[in-house]
């Protein structure tokens, strides 16, 4: 590297860095947040959490409850995220420059997944709500729409990065469009298939806490009722299980992911 290219580089940094700083003043100038303020008000947040938000023996008496709402949680994530993902292969399939049908339906399935991902999983539960009602039906929902834009996005990305040189061979040699995506596309995408599947089952369990609070579902339910009456002790324990399923689902996927890919 040239001194006039890391003198450059160096500007680059320099102004990078300015903007950064001047777009955070701002930020906070017009938000009237004060940072010096909100650090001060740490040690007495801490105070707070450790003075109230601990677990006694007597809230261990509404574990199975808890753990039966959290398996809902569970449950449901992982059927709205694998349903999702069926849905979203098609589509990523014919999104993909590299499978592709047509242009119209690469448009469309490019267009689904930039609908459903750019409108968060909070918006859609509470469009939803409106039709549905507070119902699990509702939560799958929200998280399946979710899925579907997110999911389709990464599984184009996916088929695209896919070596075309199979995909050319199999068509010189007269194969079927389903029969070069079955033998040629599918094996090579399957690994990266699969790991963002397993990172939608993670997102979408932390997303269906919040979910549940709109809808009236599941451990986000369970979580909103005991923070209402002021049950602290039992805000705690489902805070705990929450974190230990999370830490454990991530890393379960963690070894598979190392397993497949």
């Amino acid at each position: 590297m040239t001194e006039k290219t890391m003198r450059k580089s160096r500007w680059q940094t320099t102004i990078f860095l300015a903007i950064i700083i001047i777009l955070t003043y701002l930020s906070s100038a017009i938000t009237e947040f004060n940072i010096i303020e909100g650090i001060a008000t740490l040690p007495k947040a801490f105070s707070w959490i450790f003075a109230n938000l601990m677990i006694t023996p007597e809230t261990f008496d509404r574990l199975p409850m808890i753990l039966e709402t959290l398996t809902e949680t569970i449950l449901m994530s992982i059927a709205a995220t694998t349903t999702a993902a069926v849905i979203s292969l098609f589509l990523g399939l014919f999104g993909s420059n590299t499978t592709k049908v047509n242009g119209v339906l690469s448009a469309f399935a490019r267009f689904i997944a930039s609908v459903s991902r750019n409108i968060p999983v909070v918006a859609w539960a509470l469009v939803l709500l409106i039709s549905f009602g507070q119902n699990s039906v509702t939560g799958f929902l929200a998280l399946f729409v979710g899925t579907v834009g997110f999911l389709t996005r990464a599984f184009i990305e996916s088929i695209d990065e896919a070596s075309k040189s199979s995909v050319e061979a199999l068509t010189a040699t007269g194969a079927t469009y389903f029969q070069i995506v079955y033998k040629a596309v599918i094996p090579q995408c399957l690994p990266q298939i699969i790991s963002w599947i397993l990172f939608m089952i993670e997102t979408n369990i932390r997303n269906a806490t919040l979910i549940g609070i709109l809808t009236g579902t599941g451990i986000g339910y369970t979580f909103d009722l005991y923070y209402k009456t002021l049950n602290y002790n039992a805000v705690a324990l489902v805070t705990l299980c929450i974190v230990i399923t999370v830490i454990m689902i991530e890393l379960f996927s963690n070894y598979i992911r190392r397993v497949i890919l």
